[in-house]
This record gives structure tokens, C-alpha cells and sequence, in this order.
């Protein structure tokens, strides 16, 4: 078993489409290198790449952070406000969206009223979740929750409603309980779609979590150590405020590092939790 673990990363590394993901990056990091460049290059300014620090110049600045503990703070506290937000929609999300899927009478009390929510962009509950909740981490752990939820009940609801109804006529035919179709046919057939739904989600939370600590300014952490524990977004907008932007690409690039990272777990734990999928 071990064997072919080792030979399956082996063909994962070195495949097609491993060296084209290389080529990809190598290429965007090339062009973006020459743009930036370009005034000293070629004695022309390319438009708008050539304001952007060039890679190089990141590189260099990422070297000097992660030396730096307090970066390390501000992303362990991104992160954890994250998986907090995330679990926490998760948790809420997938049994609503079950519910709503399997009840028609509960669906028609509670779809209306999450379709008039649903529009609403997380960011934009930041000021009344600031002014409702006590402080100002609890606001952020909301903001982030309203990122995933929305997207997790949603894939749930499609994918429950999307099981052939000949399933349950079939089950139903040979006496099975409504636990049983639940369990047996309900469940794993929404699944894909959970799965989806928190890879879709857990991107939308990074996205919300960082917005939301540099409009609330960091939160508690922030407001207490300052840039060290105002989390990610907090470190963004302070290396703005300093002027200091290759600092401010180098958390950009950690956060696109930390939300690749996220999904890349949520994916390989649903290639676990359905592994008939990939007969396909």
C-alpha cells in the first residue's frame, strides 16, 4: 500500500499537468518580473505592472518575514479566525441545507427569507456586526462565518435536489424507513456537492476574514498588539499605511498561499470521503 502511494505521488509530480502548473507560474513570473522592470529595461513604463514591486524584490521581502515572529502571529491568527468561521458555517450550513432540501415545508419557510440574505456581500454586515456584537473579534468570527454559509447550504440544497427521484421510489418499493433513505441515498449523493461547497467557501472566507481585519482594524488582537495580532488583512493595510509595499504583495501572495492550501486539504478530504467518484 505504501508502495503505491509512493508511485501515484511519483505520476502526480511528474505528469502533464504537473509541468504545465510549473511552466504557467514560471511564465507569469517572468512577465510580471519584466513588467515591473520595464522603465529600467527598456525605457518604458508598461502600464500598471510596472508599479507593482517586481517578484524578485518580494522574494526578498518574503525572506525577511518569515524570520519575523510577529508575521507568523498574524497569520496564525488569520488561520484560526478562518477554520473558526468555516467550522462554524459548516456546522450550521449543512444541516439547514438538508432540511431545507428533504422538507418542502420547511424549505418554503426558510428558502425565502435566505434568498433575500443570500444577496447581501459579507463584507457589507461588517459595520452592524461591529455596532450588534460585543467586540469587535466576535464581528470578525461572524463576517467570516456569512463568507462560507451561504455557499455551503446552497451546494447543499443543489445537490440533495439533484438525486433521480427514482431513487427513492426504488427505496421506498422494498421498505426502507425515511432514516434509512437519509443515510443511504440522501447523504452520499450530497456529498460531492458538500464538498464543493466548503472548497468554494473556504476561499470566500480568506477573502472575507482579511477585508474584515483591515476594516475593523485587526480586532481585539489588533487593537491590542498592533500589526503582530491584528492577523493578515491588519498586516496589509499597516504596510499600506507605512508605504511599504513589497511587504503589502508578500501578504497578498501568503494569503493566496494559505487559501490554496486550505481547499488543497478540503479537496483530498473529499477524494476521501468519496472515493467512488474517482472510478470515474
Amino acid at each position: 500500500m505504501a508502495k503505491a502511494f509512493v508511485l501515484r505521488a511519483m505520476s502526480t509530480v511528474g505528469g502533464d499537468d504537473f509541468w504545465r502548473g510549473i511552466a504557467s507560474i514560471a511564465v507569469f513570473l517572468i512577465f510580471w518580473e519584466v513588467g515591473s522592470r520595464s522603465q529600467a529595461l527598456f525605457g518604458i513604463a508598461f502600464p500598471w505592472i510596472s508599479q507593482i514591486p517586481a517578484p524578485s524584490a518580494v522574494l526578498q521581502e518574503l525572506v525577511v518575514l518569515v524570520q519575523d515572529p510577529s508575521f507568523w502571529m498574524s497569520a496564525l491568527l488569520s488561520t484560526l479566525r478562518v477554520f473558526e468561521g468555516f467550522l462554524a458555517a459548516m456546522v450550521v450550513g449543512i444541516p439547514l441545507g438538508l432540511a431545507m432540501a428533504v422538507s418542502r415545508t420547511f424549505y418554503g419557510i426558510t428558502f425565502p427569507v435566505f434568498e433575500v440574505l443570500r444577496p447581501i456581500p459579507p463584507l457589507a454586515w461588517v459595520p452592524a456586526s461591529i455596532i450588534f456584537w460585543p467586540t469587535q473579534e466576535l464581528s470578525i468570527a461572524f463576517v467570516t462565518f456569512l463568507g462560507a454559509f451561504f455557499t455551503i447550504v446552497i451546494n447543499v440544497i443543489g445537490g440533495a435536489q439533484a438525486i433521480d427521484v427514482r431513487y427513492f421510489q426504488a427505496a421506498r418499493s422494498m421498505g426502507s424507513s425515511t432514516w434509512d433513505i437519509f443515510c443511504r441515498i440522501i447523504l452520499p449523493a450530497t456529498l460531492p456537492s458538500i464538498v464543493v461547497g466548503a472548497t468554494v467557501g473556504v476561499g470566500i472566507t480568506w477573502a472575507v476574514v482579511v477585508a474584515a481585519e483591515m476594516i475593523s482594524g485587526g480586532g481585539s488582537a489588533g487593537s491590542v498588539g498592533g500589526a503582530a495580532g491584528g492577523g493578515l488583512g491588519f498586516f496589509i493595510w499597516n504596510s499600506y499605511v507605512g508605504g511599504s509595499y513589497t511587504q503589502i504583495v508578500a501578504g497578498m501572495i501568503s494569503i493566496g498561499i494559505a487559501g490554496y492550501l486550505s481547499s488543497a486539504v478540503l479537496r483530498k478530504i473529499g477524494k476521501w470521503l468519496t472515493p467512488w467518484l474517482s472510478q470515474y
